[in-house]
């Protein structure tokens, strides 16, 4: 009963958090971002990694993950290329896309099968059939990593601990977490109440082909058609996309500092925890002295955090359908 009560507590504390989130994110989406990107990121990015080791990333063997590091350094070299001295590295898009969809594919064999040999066909077949993916090119190459991650997988963890504890507040922040996108985009005039500095627009730089990619989606227009900048920072449309961004990642965010005493990603070695301290502070302190430095310092931590949940999301899909089915499930999130 302690327990539950504790998740209780928790539950009506995400309820808070996830209003908190709206408000600032309806209020200044842009920093609210920059803000909880730059801060609560790279402490979330560091301790969720060093959780997944100790529950040797959800995946029956944990030398699984050298495929994905080694995907999320590949992924990194071609993403950072001209920073990194090679400009003349040209990578088709759609081969980028490959990479991550086998990356995600491969992950749903390391969560569940244990014989090594399987494994390794499983693999070979994923990636023979990766070319599958250029159909959906946005899904895997630009909504996977960013929203997909910070909005839907988030929604499903919190529905998987919803069924498993039978709590009400739990299913209310549910409920919650998917109405409020609906009122940040269609409860309140969009042009209103939005702080936009110019700190906020150069910052911004490194993440808005997010924001062009929704826009155009929206619009059923190509990411270059018009100025992009002025739809982004000034349009109705985009002030509305950035609410919502801003509150994903501001709440998934928050949502994991939440769970500190249910998930326990707190209870790690002394000298681990000065490592992601020291870490931590540097990075805020990168991002203080130029965002973009930040974010390229940072990019191969937060896009490898990325796919090493890969296994704990398929885990969380069959433990949803299992608990919707009755059948319950031997792997425990917690």
């Amino acid at each position: 009963m302690t327990t539950l009560n504790s998740v209780y507590k928790i539950d009506y504390v995400n309820i808070r958090l996830l209003i908190l989130s709206c408000i600032l994110a309806f209020i200044m989406p842009f920093e609210l971002f920059l803000f909880a990107y730059g801060v609560l990121g790279p402490l979330h990015y560091l301790t969720e990694i060093s959780w997944l080791h100790d529950k040797n990333y959800y995946s029956t063997d944990k030398r699984d993950v050298i495929l994905l590091v080694v995907i999320s350094f590949i992924l990194t070299i071609v993403t950072m290329k001209n920073y990194l001295g090679l400009a003349d590295l040209d990578v088709e898009y759609k081969y980028i896309n490959r990479i991550i969809f086998i990356a995600f594919a491969s992950s749903l064999f390391f969560a569940f099968i244990k014989n090594n040999l399987y494994k390794i066909i499983g693999v070979c077949i994923v990636i023979l059939l990766s070319a599958v993916s250029d159909r959906l090119i946005l899904v895997f190459s630009v909504f996977l990593p960013t929203l997909i991650h910070v909005f839907l997988f988030t929604w499903l963890f919190m529905f998987y601990g919803a069924l498993k504890n039978r709590s009400t507040p739990g299913y209310l922040s549910v409920a919650l977490h998917m109405i409020i996108p609906f009122i940040l985009f269609y409860a309140f005039p969009n042009k209103q109440f939005v702080a936009i500095t110019e700190y906020g627009k150069t910052a911004y730089t490194e993440f808005q082909m997010l924001n062009a990619t929704i826009i155009s989606l929206l619009n059923n227009s190509k990411p270059g058609d018009g100025d992009m900048v002025q739809q982004i920072f000034h349009s109705s449309t985009g002030i509305a996309v950035m609410r919502f961004i801003a509150f994903a990642y501001t709440y998934h965010y928050l949502n994991w500092f939440s769970k500190t005493k249910v998930i326990r990603w707190h209870d790690i070695p002394k000298s681990r925890s000065i490592f992601i301290v020291i870490l931590w502070v540097i990075s805020i302190i990168l991002y203080g002295i130029d965002y973009s430095l930040g974010f390229k310092w940072l990019f191969l931590l937060s896009f490898m955090h990325v796919m090493v949940e890969f296994p704990l999301n398929y885990i969380s899909f069959v433990g949803i359908f299992r608990e919707l089915t009755g059948k319950g499930m031997k792997h425990s999130v917690n």
